[in-house]
Parts: C-alpha cells; sequence; structure tokens
C-alpha cells in the first residue's frame, strides 16, 4: 500500500469531485480533523503510553477518572465513548495493576463507582507531564495564538455536533 501525504490526497479529492457542488472547505476540515485524531493518537501510544503500558482508551479511562475523581462506571463508559463491555476489560486490567478502585454506593450495590487507588494517582502526576510534553510538541508548529484558535475552533466544533 502507498503512503500518501496530506497534500496528494487532498489534490486527489479535488480532482476526483471536483463538478458537484461540495463544500470542499467543510469537507477538508473535518476529514484533516479526523486524520490529525488518529494521527495524535498513534503518536501519543508509541511515544508516550507504551512507556506505562497503556492503551489509548485505557488512559482515557485514567484521565477522566482522575478529573471526576469518583465515576459511576456507566458514565465512565459514555464519557470516554466506549461500551460498557469494553470498559469493564479495561477496568479489569487496570484493576489488576492497582491503578484504580471499584466500589458501589450503599444504596444501590448494582452501580459501580470508579476512583483511582493511591498509585494510580501517583502514576498520572508523574506521567501527565510527560504526555503533555508531546501535546506542545506534536503543536510545534503553531504559534501560542495558533493553539488557542485551534482549541477554541475544535471546542465549537464539539458543541456544535452536541447540539444536534
Amino acid at each position: 500500500m502507498t503512503k500518501r501525504t496530506i497534500d496528494e490526497s487532498e489534490r486527489a479529492l479535488n480532482a476526483t469531485l471536483g463538478g458537484l457542488g461540495l463544500d470542499f472547505e467543510a469537507m477538508r476540515a473535518v476529514s484533516n480533523l479526523y486524520l490529525a485524531a488518529n494521527a495524535v493518537r498513534n503518536r501519543v501510544e508509541s511515544a508516550v503510553l507504551k512507556d506505562v503500558d497503556l492503551t489509548w482508551t485505557a488512559f482515557v479511562v485514567l484521565w477522566v477518572t482522575w478529573i471526576w475523581e469518583e465515576v459511576e462506571a456507566t458514565a465512565l463508559a459514555a464519557e470516554v465513548r466506549i461500551s460498557k463491555g469494553t470498559l469493564s476489560g479495561v477496568l479489569n486490567t487496570l484493576d489488576a495493576r492497582g491503578l484504580i478502585v471499584r466500589s458501589s454506593r450503599s444504596e444501590d450495590k448494582r452501580k459501580v463507582v470508579v476512583s483511582l487507588s493511591p498509585a494510580g494517582k501517583r502514576m498520572m502526576k508523574k506521567f501527565f507531564p510527560k504526555f503533555n510534553a508531546e501535546e506542545t510538541l506534536m503543536l510545534g508548529s503553531l504559534s501560542p495564538k495558533e493553539v488557542s484558535a485551534l482549541a477554541s475552533s475544535l471546542h465549537n466544533v464539539v458543541k456544535k455536533i452536541q447540539s444536534l
């Protein structure tokens, strides 16, 4: 399989779809958003997460739990945007590593609440600056003003999608 550059892909799209009256800038923006999200995930997994033996999904579960301190499992799956079955497997792995604690509320034993263990909190505090340094590196071709504009634009895209 030939690996094509983003510029080659955009030229091919224009050549193939040029006469259809499409909103090319919207298509280009969404396509580049998809490509960027995948590139970020792949880069972070290979450059940072492998050092702490975490998958992207496991990291996001830890991140959300770290930020919210205590999260009911169903809400956690929704926030991470994974199925409850996938979350169960991730939680089993994180629990076996001693990074999370699962408990149930006294009023409803069926609801599992997830929080970070002391070891999980220590790991995130130690590890997250490395993650953030990689975020900074990946955005290194942008000025601080451009990074801020990108963050604001993506925030607005997410809000619009959530309103649909």
